[in-house]
């Protein structure tokens, strides 16, 4: 039984757009594209233009495929009747992908896919794809995949390797995978010297990788992180200013708390879920003590204050002194 609809979501642009691209051609298999395929651009097109589409049936082929794009220009589940009303009962030669993306108007913004819609498509008998990739330990069994089923064969030093590299940005492996099929034959076992000279610059990383690595004192780690967030990451100063407040905020209000266990430092804290970010505000809290807790308060004061006017230093100086003096302070 054919799938009548998917459809097609993830906040990274280079991994959805990959999806996007290799689920059409695996459609389209064998056939003339030109005559197979209608794509509808919602930042020019009208959606019910789109749905009338996908309710025609075919010509000279025996099946149509609809791709519609930009979906993310809808905020409200109102926005979608026509495609709702259509996904009632889709019409069986049609396969519609409909891709969830921000529009390129200038002043659009990242919008939710509305439940409605996710249970309209599943309803009827459709497809939900997430292409985001995974974080944490789940990003390296990702990326071995991403390379096995590109027929690359990379050594596990090197998969490592790769994902210290890309941090955040897993669709940097999209462009790595394709430049290294194009300069090794397919099967050839990859190392160090083959993979890193395509690698290219070191992508940003999540907030909890900085820190981390403050938290373990270790400075030079910490300053990378630092550096990775401002710049492939393009978080700005302030952005990073606040992820350090709100951590050292919890650190603080576990001094003198008599949390003795996770569970106790996460309902103190109000966080509901995992208890792991309380384990570490909790074993950080120990670690400084009273005074040290009070002088990491004080630098994050006195750089909050430089970085609006007082010195007349670039924000990313501001940040990177912050975070060796607390890196320093955690040792």
């Amino acid at each position: 039984m054919s799938i009548p609809v998917r459809l097609v979501k993830g906040a990274d642009d280079v991994l959805r757009g990959d999806a996007v691209s290799r689920l059409v051609d695996e459609l389209v298999g064998d056939g003339d594209r030109s005559l197979l395929v209608d794509v509808f651009d919602l930042d020019v097109a009208d959606l019910g233009s789109a749905v009338d589409a996908a309710q025609t049936p075919p010509f000279l082929t025996d099946k149509r495929i609809v791709v519609v794009r930009k979906f993310g220009r809808f905020s409200k589940a109102d926005e979608l009747v026509p495609l709702l009303t259509y996904l009632e009962d889709p019409l069986g030669s049609t396969d519609l992908v409909l891709v969830w993306e921000r529009s390129a108007e200038p002043s659009a913004r990242a919008v939710r896919v509305p439940p409605t819609l996710t249970k309209a498509v599943t309803a009827a008998g459709g497809e939900v794809l997430d292409t985001d990739a995974p974080s944490g330990r789940g990003l390296s069994s990702w990326v071995a995949e991403q390379f096995s089923g590109a027929g690359l064969d990379v050594e596990p030093r090197v998969r490592d390797q790769i994902v210290e590299t890309i941090g955040e940005d897993a669709g940097a492996v999209v462009g790595l995978i394709e430049r290294l099929k194009g300069a090794h034959p397919p099967g050839a076992r990859l190392g160090t010297e083959d993979v890193t000279p395509f690698l290219g610059q070191a992508g940003g990383v999540p907030p909890w990788d900085l820190t981390d690595a403050i938290d373990k004192g270790d400075v030079r780690l910490a300053l990378d992180r630092l550096q990775r967030m401002m710049g492939a990451g393009d978080r700005h100063p302030l952005a990073v200013m606040a992820t350090l407040q709100s951590h050292y905020t919890r650190i603080l209000r576990l001094d003198g708390a008599d949390a003795r266990s996770e569970k106790e430092a996460a309902a103190l804290l109000g966080i509901k879920g995992s208890t792991f970010p309380a384990k570490k505000a909790l074993t950080q809290s120990r670690r400084l003590g009273g005074p040290g807790i009070r002088r990491a308060i004080q630098l994050l004061a006195t750089a909050d204050v430089d970085l609006r006017g007082a010195r007349a230093w670039p924000g990313e100086l501001v940040m990177e002194v912050l975070v060796a003096r607390l890196a320093r302070l955690s040792r």
